[in-house]
C-alpha cells in the first residue's frame, strides 16, 4: 500500500467530520503544533496523535477491567478528545477503529504486546511493562528505543480525497537518556 494512501486513512474519517484542510494559498499560516493541547488528566494515557486542521485529538488509553487488570484481549483504548467542542471526549466509530486510528494487537508473551496501526502498520509498537510497572508504548525514534508520546500528522492543503501531507513526526522520550526526541516522516 503505498504511503500517501496510508496517510490518506489517517486523516479522511476527520475531514470528512469536522472541516477542510488549510490550503497554501490561504492567509492563515498553519498553527504550530507546540500550541496543540496536551491531553491531562487521563489516568493510563499512552500516547496521543494530533494533527491539522484542528485540536481534536485522539488518545491511546491502557485498557483495565473494573479491578485494574489488563484486558489482555483488548489492551489498548483508543477515544477523542474535541477541543473545540469544550473538551469532550468521545469513542472512536466503527471506521475510524478498522481504517484509521485503530489498532491491531498481538501477544509476544511476557505481559508485552506488539501493537500495530490498521492505517499504518509499517511502524512497530511494542506495549510493555516499563521499570515502575506500567505500561508504555515503545518505538524507535531516530534509532533509538524510546517511551512514545505524541504523534503529529502535518496538512497543508491538498483535495478533499488527496491531501498534502507534509510530515509525520513521532515524538517520545530516549530510554537511555531521558532526552526528549523527534523525527519526521516525509511522505513519499
Amino acid at each position: 500500500m503505498k504511503l500517501s494512501i496510508i496517510l490518506w486513512l489517517l486523516v479522511a474519517p476527520l475531514l470528512l467530520s469536522f472541516s477542510t484542510p488549510n490550503s497554501s494559498t490561504d492567509k492563515a499560516p498553519l498553527p504550530d503544533p507546540e500550541s496543540f493541547p496536551v491531553p491531562n488528566g487521563i489516568k493510563g494515557l499512552l500516547f496521543y496523535i494530533q494533527r491539522d486542521p484542528n485540536t481534536n485529538t485522539i488518545c491511546y488509553e491502557i485498557n483495565v477491567d473494573k479491578n485494574g487488570k489488563l484486558e489482555t484481549e483488548d489492551p489498548v483504548h483508543a477515544f477523542w478528545i474535541r477541543y473545540p467542542e469544550g473538551g469532550m471526549r468521545k469513542d472512536l466509530n466503527y471506521i475510524q477503529r478498522k481504517f484509521a486510528y485503530g489498532i491491531n494487537v498481538k501477544s509476544t508473551g511476557n505481559d508485552r504486546y506488539e501493537l500495530r496501526s490498521v492505517a499504518y502498520s509499517k511502524l512497530p509498537l511494542l506495549l510493555k511493562k516499563d521499570a515502575q510497572n506500567q505500561y508504555q508504548v515503545y518505538t524507535a525514534i531516530n534509532k533509538k528505543e524510546c517511551v512514545l508520546s505524541r504523534v503529529f500528522i502535518r496538512i497543508d492543503g491538498g483535495s478533499f480525497w488527496s491531501p498534502n501531507v507534509l510530515y509525520i513526526e513521532l515524538k517520545g522520550t530516549e530510554i537511555a537518556t531521558g532526552k526528549t526526541l523527534t523525527q519526521r516522516i516525509k511522505p513519499v
